[in-house]
């Protein structure tokens, strides 16, 4: 098998990423953001930009960027494209929060930096040029942003945004109507400006572009390599910059640009305290992320987890899939993130709860100034998991009791919140009294099983036992006798329920879901989906009788080298009463594709049911860059939220959409919680490892509570059970495996692992 290219290598214990070799297979990208604004960039520069308001209204500031240095007529770009121009010493560096794009062309040493800071609705740029030669230079810096605030050109379609220079703020802008923390259209901006005098600029597209020019040979650079001075009106506008950078033999000079979007002029404004700005968003990482790090013989593991996937669980605690603000998304992310940063995560969950309604319902997206069902009946099954893990976290039964509104303003506490999400589902039921999948569960693409409000879901069934368990627990915490009881009594009718009409005796295992006339998805006598992954992993995370079973029948008929499949038979023709899932190419996705993001459920899986072995070959088969067994290209300091099965043919192997995915958080909180056993309880830190046999040494740091637990684990290759343990030193034996908090210390752990 070929080995694996990487392009580039880890720096800075994996919180970088270099790239070294500019043409990669494909984009490999890396994002910014703050709670107002998002952007990203590949390691040429191709991205976008976005501010959001608290309803999913949005300017889109920019979608795609470039940067030209001009001298004598010849211009050329510090991204590097178009590729292999004659360019060297190339290289993109990829860390938490920024990237920077180097190169030397024609005696200039150019780097381009990319970050947004912590507050705002811009990013900055930061552009240097370094004279190589013994002779003076005068170049023409020109920066350039697509923009689609006044939407996306068509040929023969409108744009009606108008553009120019605002002389007494160095920038150009375009202006259009949109809304923004607005129910109507109100003057908007997307603008950029420039730390230096700007000597020109253009505002639009054709000028600057031309009529038949592209973005990589603006029509304006190959005729002299200056703006244009264009202003606009009705026409498709750009934002174009251009600053005049004289540099004596070796000399070096740096010029900031302001890319952002407002409806307030008075936010657009000349750049200042840069460099102040970079360290403050740097050190927010820094003390946002410092919660978890571990250590193990698998060196690109820890990189990825220490460096990555922490940062990749806060954007998704926070912009969920970018692409919208996806209610789960968010809350499965946020619980996530709590290993690493419980305060934050309950900052986050208290914010997601006020989109859901008062009878318990939450939707299933909040864009375009609106909250958006979109029939999707699983959303508010996950507030309880993480509401739960958060407070396991903090140690802090009484946060319940902080009262938070409901979208329609009305105001509960959060302990009501999850009460009503719970009793909601519980209520809402179709065929066999199971959960009704209506317009979709977690596998979005099933759309059409449960629109007549008959079709049911044994997954969510499943998933609510579990949600119902986890409020049962944080009634007691509060002494709400009752809750608890009615909990326990639900519990036992819903268990019959799943056990009685979910699971199949003569498979072996739980089926999907029942559609609205009855028809069963995922079970051995269907022609095609005889078995879907996520009913057996929740059957485990619920506590489930056939849980074992039902995992043992589900690696038989759905594990292959490449990793462990979603559903199989893939579905080969569209079918009514499924939805989209069907219409994929068989292997893509969640139609019989590897999907990643119950792969990580499965570490969590594996571990639970105490089998280290297919912990270490999960992790494996999940990692970006390991070529045990599959080739994969994506990037190496990221996770997909899939990869293509062998009958998609060139594309076996391959990973699907990288960054926007539940994939991150999960492998995150699968590998602190479940692999390092770092279990939160009320109590303190249970400590229940599963760690792969052949890690004979390897340790994890992770505060909690304000305590530092310094933990390294010693095993005999023979059994991860822990068979003793020393705190600073001196034995111990707590109940369990549960290590109080000491706020203030740090603790020296040392676990013995082995098979009792």
């Amino acid at each position: 098998m070929d080995k694996y290219v990487w392009y580039g290598h880890f720096e800075e214990n994996g919180s970088r990423f270099v790239i070294t070799e500019p043409e990669t297979p494909r984009h490999w990208y890396n994002y910014f953001f703050n709670d107002d604004y998002v952007s990203f960039t590949s390691q040429v520069g191709f991205g976008e930009g976005l501010a959001q308001d608290n309803m999913g209204n949005r300017i889109p500031v920019l979608s795609n960027r470039n940067v030209f240095l001009t001298e004598n007529g010849k211009a050329w770009s510090i991204f590097g494209l178009p590729m292999k121009y004659g360019y060297t010493d190339y290289s993109c560096a990829h860390e938490n929060g920024s990237s920077e794009i180097k190169l030397t062309y024609s005696g200039v040493r150019s780097s381009i930096r990319i970050f947004v800071p912590n507050e705002g609705t811009y990013e900055i740029w930061s552009v240097s040029a370094e004279n190589l030669t013994d002779r003076e230079r005068q170049l023409s810096l020109v920066a350039y942003a697509r923009t689609e605030m006044d939407d996306p050109y068509k040929p023969q379609g409108y744009n009606l945004a108008t553009g120019g220079f605002m002389e007494g703020r160095n920038a150009v802008y375009a202006k259009s109507y949109m809304p923004f923390y607005s129910e109507r259209n109100v003057k908007t901006f997307v603008y950029m400006t420039s730390s230096e005098k700007a000597v020109g600029y253009d505002s639009r597209r054709n000028a600057f572009i031309g009529t038949y020019g592209d973005e990589n040979h603006p029509v304006s650079m190959e005729r002299g390599g200056h703006c244009t001075n264009s202003d606009c009106n009705s026409e498709k506008v750009c934002l174009a910059l251009e600053n005049t950078v004289t540099l004596a033999p070796g000399e070096k000079k740096t010029v900031h640009f302001y890319v952002g979007g407002t409806t307030n002029e008075g936010d657009i404004r000349t750049p200042s305290d840069v460099e102040e700005k970079f360290l403050a968003m740097k050190k927010k990482y820094a003390e946002r992320l410092s919660g978890v790090e571990i250590k193990t013989p698998y060196e690109n593991f820890d990189n990825l987890i220490n460096g990555w996937m922490k940062y990749a669980a806060d954007m998704g605690s926070r912009w969920a899939r970018v692409r919208h603000n996806g209610y789960r998304d968010m809350t499965s992310d946020t619980e996530c993130l709590a290993c690493v940063n419980p305060g934050l995560a309950w900052e986050r969950i208290k914010r997601v709860l006020t989109y859901q309604y008062s009878n318990g319902y939450a939707p299933r997206t909040i864009i375009g100034g609106a909250i958006r069902d979109r029939n999707f009946a699983d959303n508010t099954v996950w507030l309880t998991f993480a509401v739960c893990t958060i407070i396991k976290e903090l140690g802090k039964p009484e946060l319940l009791n902080e009262v938070v509104r409901f979208n329609d303003k009305t105001e509960a506490t959060v302990y009501e919140h999850c009460r009503r999400s719970v009793e909601f589902l519980y209520n809402f039921t179709g065929l066999y009294g199971l959960v009704r999948i209506w317009g979709g569960d977690w596998n979005d693409c099933v759309n059409y099983a449960g629109l007549g409000g008959k079709g049911v879901s044994v997954w969510l069934s499943i998933a609510w036992y579990r949600a119902n368990s986890n409020l049962c627990e944080m009634a007691g915490w509060l002494h709400k006798a009752d809750d608890v009881k009615a909990a326990r009594e639900r519990a036992e009718i819903m268990g019959e329920r799943i056990e009685k009409y979910g699971f199949s005796k003569k498979s072996g295992y739980y089926i999907y879901a029942r559609t609205d006339d009855d028809v069963i998805m995922g079970d051995i006598d269907c022609d095609e989906g005889k078995i879907f992954l996520i009913p057996q992993l929740w059957s485990v995370l619920a506590g489930l009788g056939h849980g074992k079973e039902a995992m043992a029948r589900a690696e038989e008929l759905l594990e292959i080298p490449l990793g462990i499949r979603l559903a199989y038979p893939a579905y080969s023709y569209q079918r009514d009463y499924i939805g989209s899932m069907a219409e994929k190419a068989p292997g893509v996705q969640d139609n019989g594709g590897i999907y990643l993001h119950p792969s990580a459920w499965k570490l969590a899986v594996d571990s639970l049911l105490r089998r280290p072995d297919l912990v270490e070959e999960g992790i494996k088969k999940m990692m970006p860059f390991d070529t045990e067994y599959a080739v994969k290209c994506g990037e190496p300091y990221a996770m997909f939220n899939s990869y293509f099965a062998p009958e998609t043919g060139y594309r076996a192997g391959t990973p699907g959409q990288s960054w926007r995915t539940a994939s991150s958080s999960w492998l995150l909180k699968s590998t602190v919680e479940y692999v390092f056993g770092m279990h939160p309880e009320i109590d303190g830190l249970r400590i229940e490892p599963c760690l792969p046999l052949s890690w004979r040494e390897c340790s994890i740091k992770k505060v909690f509570r304000g305590c530092t637990y310094n933990v390294r684990f010693v095993g005999d290759g023979k059994g991860c059970d822990v068979i003793s343990m020393t705190v600073d030193g001196k034995s111990v034996s707590y109940k369990d495996n549960v290590v109080p908090a000491q706020t203030g210390k740090t603790l020296d752990i040392v676990v013995t692992l082995g098979k009792k």
